[in-house]
């Protein structure tokens, strides 16, 4: 393996792994969201179905931030698009 070859390889799980810490804030972001959700609920059960609702739009913007770095980091491992300018 060439050097080039090498450093883009290195570089590119560097920055798969950089891509997995957007899945680490979401799962973090989830838990408090769902947290605080409960407290709600707990304080004035009558709004929990707005409560419910609010909360489970949010956690689907969480869970698309941790899909996205997922595929990125997935693309980036398998599928690099940075490699085909060094095979030759």
């Amino acid at each position: 393996m060439a050097i080039d070859q090498a450093v883009v390889m290195g570089a590119s799980a560097l920055g798969a792994g950089v891509a997995m810490f957007g899945c680490f804030g979401a799962g973090m972001g989830q838990g408090y969201a769902t947290g605080k959700a409960v407290e709600a609920v707990a304080r004035q059960p009558e709004a929990r179905s707005a409560v419910t609702s609010t909360l489970i739009m949010g956690l689907a913007f969480a869970e698309t931030t941790c899909l996205y770095g997922f595929v990125i980091a997935i693309l980036l491992i398998f599928a690099n698009p940075f490699t085909k300018d060094l095979v030759g």
